[in-house]
């Protein structure tokens, strides 16, 4: 193929997705919701995520010699977000809680309140991609996934050292969870997974 310079700039006509552009929505179970403090900071505290990656697995089969391969089933990877953490710990303290009713640390029991899976422990998380600006998508959001029954399995340690001049604390999160639908994922030209905005509200259906 050609160097063509100009073919390729045709090509990205609208500039290219930004990975900056981005926002991650975290809800919380039912024993959690009442938690606004630490909705309100995760907004603003959550520094980086991951739109999904869409794995199928493989089933081989051996034909005289030769190996076929033919679909097997979908997985679903783990989730991580990665938070700035404030002096009031307000998130992190959130999360330690939640993942304390699935399992608590001395006892090692589950919280009645966190007993039943369906919003017990588990709540959908959504992270929506924008555009550069509002032209395009609803609100400019341009892609959106949802990802159903999610549960948090890892909070990852915060290194503390007394050389670590002009920098802020900050951990993962990993969630495990059901799978994931998107508002553009589905062949039959039904929208059944509506793009919706920081708050849940649906914006197209």
């Amino acid at each position: 193929m050609a160097f063509n310079l100009t073919q390729f700039r045709s090509e990205m006509a609208l500039d290219g997705a930004r990975p900056n552009l981005f926002e991650a929505v975290i809800t919380l179970p039912t024993p959690l919701t009442g938690n606004t403090d630490a909705l309100q900071k995760m907004k603003f505290m959550i520094k980086s995520a991951q739109l999904p990656g869409s794995t199928l697995g493989t089933v081989p089969v051996f034909y005289f010699g030769r190996e076929l391969k033919f679909a097997g089933n979908r997985t679903f990877p783990d989730w991580t977000i990665t938070v700035l953490n404030d002096e009031d710990f307000t998130i992190r303290n959130t999360f330690e809680r939640w993942m304390s009713g699935i399992n608590s640390h001395a006892g090692n029991l589950r919280n009645q309140d966190y007993y039943n899976p369906n919003g017990g422990y588990t709540a959908d998380m959504i992270v929506n991609q924008y555009a550069k600006n509002n032209a395009r998508g609803q609100d400019g959001i341009i892609k959106s996934y949802k990802f159903v029954g999610a549960f948090p399995t890892d909070i990852s340690p915060i290194d503390l050292d007394w050389g670590s001049n002009d920098a802020i604390e900050e951990f993962t999160v990993t969630f495990s969870y059901q799978w994931w639908e998107s508002n553009t994922t589905d062949l039959s030209g039904n929208n059944t997974n509506p793009v919706v905005d920081a708050r849940g509200n649906i914006l197209s259906s």
